[in-house]
């Protein structure tokens, strides 16, 4: 890998004093949806006219209000969707539909024919600013990529003043990243002088990052700089539209917003030509997570992960932020014990805010199923019992939990596979829940008797049934007393928990009991019953079973 081939792509920002990095977050910018558009034509198989109406219309319950839904002079296709959402009222009267067009007569004239009866629209002009651009795909110098774009804004506003309706102007110097600042800000103020934006008529200045050449540092310079560059700033809105080819759209889109962006132009679950384009969803969230209020709704996000993947065709990741199927789950013992310790405290102390040291947002903001534990080899007990707790409402004590935890990680690491949770709670039914071998547990009275508790019970021991009688200081330590004196046993109990059930039957009842041998090892067992008493001594066989059978 000859890496001396490749040189910086970028010019350098001739910008002192930078204040951005001094800056926090604390509103949410405007929002431009391009999928529709630029998202669309990177598909392999682009919308039909169904599917690209279904999508705008969840863009629209999302909260979107501007929508750049075609390029109206690229293709009939893109023609006809515009007319359609225009003569069939489709679009709801708070939100303004773009179009893009170049700086091209017959292209402007066919864009307006388009926007024919719109009420609210933006036409986005754009040309190709960047030296590569100009030398190598257009041959054209600066005066003339800048009468390029001058004439295409002097046929924009002509063409507006005869459409009756709302029509906003936007420019792009497409490329921007790679145009040398000065003539980025040159190119813009000349069509802005064209334009004459004023307060109540505002012209948005686009900065592409066509294709991503840099940090995002450097990006959010080059937006400051043109913030300061820019005549009549007041009248202007700066947008940003980054894409990811070195996987940092997000992030150069956040530090554009510190370095004085208003509007961002991006795309649902990052869609778009290459690596693809920033993602509102995630921009929006990460704000969310953060206690920002970001305008828009993704409550259900199941429902527009479906949505899209059946328009788009393509799949979310299962790792991809806030979205994927992976997110909200962990594997690490320690992160599952963590997450298991933080959902306790919050529940008990009522907190306020969403505090979990590995999950930094509430799925169920979102829609999304809670269930943020997944067990494989690398699990500890603190998972397996969050799932069984959750799944569940089983409530075991934290040593049964350990013990149980072997049993699950010497099945991941035979199968090199996570398991259900269904595995991990028919593996506690079956080896810690009502064992009865050898030794079954039938019936049973206690009597109080001079202080004491005594009990009588009917025990099945290898299939020879006999009563038996002992005695204690309550019921467990009488039914100890039998098996220790009449089994040979030299047992004590070392553990004890019990809770009713919390799925299922609400009259059932479950007990924990560890018993302790001469060697100081501690044997669990489970019962369950409609009575606890009952549910306590069944938890005792279950425990001496696990012993005999050891």
């Amino acid at each position: 890998m000859d890496y001396t081939k490749y040189k910086k792509m970028y010019a350098e920002v001739p910008i002192k004093n930078r204040t951005w990095p001094d800056k926090t977050l604390t509103k949410a910018p405007a929002w431009c949806s391009v999928d529709l558009r630029d998202g669309n034509q990177a598909l392999i198989t682009p919308m039909g006219i169904d599917e690209k109406l279904d999508y705008f219309q969840m863009l629209t319950d999302i909260g979107i209000k501007e929508i750049e839904v075609a390029f109206p002079a690229a293709a009939e296709s893109e023609f006809a969707f515009v007319r359609k959402l225009i003569e069939e009222k489709l679009i709801p009267s708070d939100v303004t539909i773009q179009v893009l067009t170049q700086a091209r007569e017959h292209i402007i004239k066919k864009t307006f024919e388009a926007l024919k009866g719109a009420e609210n629209a933006i036409v986005h002009l754009y040309n190709s600013t960047s030296e590569l651009q100009r030398r190598v795909v257009f041959k054209k110098n600066q005066d003339e990529t800048v009468k390029l774009a001058v004439n295409g804004a002097k046929l924009v506003k002509k063409y507006t003043k005869n459409h009756n309706g709302n029509i906003r102007l936007e420019y792009s110097p497409e490329t921007f990243v790679g145009t040398e600042p000065e003539f980025a800000a040159r190119i813009c103020n000349e069509v802005l002088d064209v334009w004459q934006p004023s307060k109540d008529n505002k012209a948005i200045i686009n900065l592409p990052s066509t294709v991503e050449m840099s940090m995002p540092n450097v990006f959010a310079d080059q937006v400051e700089y043109m913030c300061g560059a820019i005549k009549e700033r007041k009248n202007v809105v700066i947008s940003v539209h980054t894409h990811n080819d070195r996987g940092c759209a997000v992030a150069a889109s956040e530090l554009a917003l510190l370095a004085g962006a208003d509007r961002v132009e991006g795309t649902l679950l990052g869609n778009g030509e290459r690596t693809g384009n920033a993602d509102i969803m995630v921009l929006a969230l990460n704000m969310y997570s953060h206690g920002i209020d970001p305008g828009l709704d993704f409550s259900n996000i199941e429902n527009i992960i479906t949505r899209y993947e059946t328009a788009t065709h393509m799949s979310v990741p299962a790792r991809y932020p806030y979205a994927g199927e992976l997110v909200y789950t962990a594997f690490s013992g320690s992160h599952q014990d963590a997450i298991k310790k933080s959902t306790d405290y919050s529940k008990k102390h009522n907190l306020k805010y969403w505090e979990n040291p590995y999950i930094p947002i509430d799925p169920t903001d979102i829609g999304r199923h809670y269930e943020p534990i997944r067990i494989n080899s690398q699990s500890g007990s603190g998972g397996i019992a969050f799932v069984l707790q959750k799944r569940f409402g089983i409530f075991m004590p934290k040593a049964m939990a350990l013990e149980l935890s072997e049993f699950i990680t010497s099945v991941c690491d035979a199968k090199k596979t996570e398991v259900t949770p269904q595995f991990i709670y028919d593996t506690f039914i079956n080896n810690f829940l009502d064992i009865c071998t050898p030794m079954r547990f039938l019936d049973y009275d206690v009597l109080a008797k001079k202080g004491e508790t005594e009990i009588v019970t009917m025990i099945d021991y290898k299939g020879t049934e006999r009563k038996y009688i002992g005695s204690g200081n309550g019921p467990l330590d009488a039914f100890m007393s039998v098996l220790n004196t009449n089994f040979d046993l030299n047992l004590e109990i070392a553990g004890y928990n019990e809770h009713a059930l919390q799925h299922g039957s609400s009259s059932e009842a479950i007990a924990y009991v560890g018993v302790r041998d001469t060697e100081n090892k501690i044997y669990w067992g489970a019962g369950s019953d409609t009575n606890i008493s009952t549910a306590s001594i069944k938890a005792v066989v279950s425990a001496v079973n696990r012993f005999l059978q050891s």
